[in-house]
């Protein structure tokens, strides 16, 4: 598993790039080891023939008496022949090749065994090399044995033609082995200079032909990055038409996110226009809702007046009909200000202290909410900040009043600002319940509500954090949330300005 996860997490241009070394790899290997195999068939062979011939050459020597002694006038600087030494007389014959081995079997053991060293001197063999050479009497083809002491020989036997004994003859495969190795180490050389190679011309090769992908990733990227969640949205970047090319592969990719990228701008297009026209209603409605509801209070008031003089249950009435009335024109009030803000329209930029501000609102909402226990942290020095003192006073309410509505008594509610080098951190912190986590994304929209222990009373209309979230945008700031049960915590980053 954990193989699979770190090969997934490689790049394709990494992935393709081991793959080619791998298989070269596989294919250089594969030819040293078919080509030392060869060779060593083909030099055993050789040896094979020499030991057969040196055998051969051998039992016709053996047991013949040895040549006259050449005349004085031929001796001069010619070694003896035989000269004294272990081993059968024949190893000093012309043309015995040095590291040969031989031994004479009587009776089932070695009675004579010797080695033709370095120079034509005859050595002894070592006791367990004379003991394994014993033990191949009667061997008639040549085989390979590793002598104690001696290494690795090729030895068969052959029978003397004159006394009958047997001969045990071996041919030394140092020579054979020392080849091989140099082949093998010339062979890893030529490997790994082969590897080093194909990784620097992969490398460039795999990068050029990944360069249409990298671009089209680009562009991915790009439409990644873009705000496609609310507004007005264009689709600016698109593959570039020499990357989708139809008879290639990636060429058919980035056709297919290209047509991807038209349906996705069609619907965020429609999409858009819905939303306007939603808004536009909501605008218009709420506009015109403010005459009637005006004159619904006014009437409500006049009515008030005169308590004294209708029924009890009349009176009441009257009475609910008054604050509803005054809910419905929050309500229209709020609906009103968030088509301000989306319509773009500007607010006032003056310069606003938070740390005055936020004493004011705590202290409304210690009036609102004498259950709740309210802490209040900012510093003595005002802190300035440049935008509209009502709609940031707003904010700051409509997040105590969040905090108010949604707890229950007794609920640590703290309200805490402080300055950073470039924004002014203003942050909301109570020790409630908490939000669900399924409610945490949409508690900016707008009525947002949630059924839990965060209660809905108080009337909540579900547009105070949805307006918070507008105004600090419209201010250039951010507003976040971190919630789990025990702590919910809502933090207003704001531009700082140093006007006073």
């Amino acid at each position: 598993m954990f193989s699979n996860l770190r090969a997934s997490t490689r790049s394709l241009s990494a992935r393709l790039l081991i793959g080619q070394l791998c298989l070269l790899l596989v294919v250089c290997l594969g030819i040293g080891a078919v080509t030392i195999l060869a060779l060593h068939q083909y030099l055993i062979g050789e040896v094979d023939n020499q030991l057969r011939e040196t055998a051969h050459r051998s039992a016709v020597i053996y047991g013949e008496p040895p040549p006259p002694p050449l005349p004085p006038a031929f001796r001069d600087n010619r070694p003896p022949w035989p000269r004294p030494g272990p081993g059968p007389q024949f190893l000093d014959a012309p043309g015995q090749p040095i590291g040969m081995i031989a031994a004479v079997i009587t009776n089932g053991s070695a009675s004579d065994a010797g080695l033709l060293g370095p120079g034509g001197v005859r050595t002894q063999v070592p006791p367990g090399a004379v003991e394994q050479l014993a033990q191949n009497a009667g061997q008639r083809r040549p085989v390979t044995r590793d002598l104690k002491g001696l290494g690795d020989y090729r030895v068969m036997s052959v029978r003397s033609r004159l006394t009958g004994e047997t001969l045990v003859i071996g041919m030394s495969l140092g020579n054979l082995n020392a080849t091989l190795l140099r082949v093998a180490l010339t062979f890893a050389v030529v490997t790994v200079a082969a590897l080093a190679v194909a990784t620097t011309a992969g490398i460039l090769i795999n990068r050029r032909a990944l360069t249409p992908l990298t671009r089209v990733a680009a562009t991915a990227g790009e439409v990644a990055n873009l705000p496609l969640d609310r507004g007005e949205v264009e689709l600016p970047v698109r593959v570039p038409e020499i990357d989708a090319n139809p008879y290639t592969e990636v060429g058919r990719l980035g056709l297919a996110l290209n047509r991807m990228l038209d349906h996705i701008s069609t619907a965020l297009s429609t999409r858009q226009a819905s939303e306007s026209r939603v808004r536009q209603f909501v605008a218009d409605a709420s506009h015109e809702l403010r005459t009637p509801l005006a004159a619904i209070r006014g009437y409500t008031e006049l009515a008030q007046r005169k308590r004294d003089q209708v029924p009890d249950d009349v009176a009441h009435a009257m009475g609910r009909v008054e604050s509803e009335a005054e809910r419905m024109t929050h309500l229209v009030e709020d609906l009103l200000l968030l088509a301000r803000l989306d319509s773009g329209r500007p607010l006032e930029r003056e310069p606003v202290d938070l740390s005055r501000l936020s004493a004011d609102v705590a202290s409304d909402a210690h009036i609102a909410g004498p259950d709740h226990e309210w802490n209040l942290d900012v510093p003595s020095d005002p802190l300035y900040v440049t935008g509209d003192d009502a709609r940031l006073h707003q904010v700051v309410a409509n997040l105590l009043a969040n905090a108010r509505t949604h707890t229950p008594p007794g609920t640590s509610v703290t309200l805490s600002l402080h300055a950073e080098p470039d924004a002014a951190v203003l942050r909301v912190v109570d020790d409630g319940p908490g939000i669900p986590a399924g409610l945490q994304s949409e508690v900016f929209e707008r009525f947002a509500r949630g059924d839990t222990s965060r209660s809905r009373k108080g009337g909540s209309t579900g547009l105070g954090l949805a307006i918070a979230s507008a105004v600090v945008r419209a201010h250039g700031g951010s507003i976040t949330l971190q919630s789990v049960p025990g702590l919910t915590e809502f933090t207003v980053r704001l531009p700082r300005t140093n006007e006073s």
